[in-house]
C-alpha cells in the first residue's frame, strides 16, 4: 500500500505512557499485550516498552511518571532539530520547553501543535560506528 509518503519524511518513532504508579501500568501492559518492559539506567524513572519484534510493523516507547507529562505523548524524528523547532513556531505550534540534550540518546523538547496537542521532537544522536 503506498501512502504517498516520501522517503525522509518525520515519522513517529516513539510514544510515552504517563503513570501515577508506574511499576502498576508495567504489570498491566506486559499481562494484557505481552509487551517486554524494562526500568531504563538513565538519570530519570523511565521504563522501556518493547511492542514487537524489530521486522514487524509499529513503534516502541515508554512508561514513565507524570511529573514528566500529563498525556499520552508521541515522538517525532526529525533530522534538524532547530529546523523543525522553526516549522513548529512559524505553523502557529508553540515550543513548550527548550532543547534538552540526554546524552546516548538526543536532542529532545517537548511541542504543543495547533489543536492543543502535546507532542515531542527528538534529533536523535548518530549511531557510532
Amino acid at each position: 500500500m503506498n501512502l504517498g509518503v516520501e522517503k525522509n519524511m518525520p515519522r513517529v518513532i516513539h510514544f510515552e505512557i504517563p503513570a501515577d504508579d508506574p511499576e502498576r501500568a508495567v504489570k498491566f501492559y506486559e499481562e494484557v499485550f505481552g509487551w517486554k518492559i524494562e526500568k531504563w539506567e538513565g538519570p530519570f524513572d523511565y521504563w522501556l516498552v518493547k511492542t514487537g519484534e524489530e521486522d514487524e510493523p509499529g513503534i516502541n516507547g515508554a512508561i514513565n511518571t507524570r511529573e514528566m507529562g500529563e498525556m499520552v505523548k508521541n515522538a517525532i524524528g526529525v533530522d534538524n532539530f532547530d529546523e523543525y523547532a522553526q516549522k513548529i513556531e512559524k505553523a502557529g505550534g508553540k515550543m513548550l520547553m527548550e532543547k534538552q540534550t540526554i546524552p546516548g540518546v538526543g536532542s529532545i523538547a517537548a511541542f504543543e501543535d495547533t489543536e492543543g496537542n502535546v507532542s515531542v521532537i527528538i534529533e536523535q544522536e548518530p549511531m557510532p560506528e
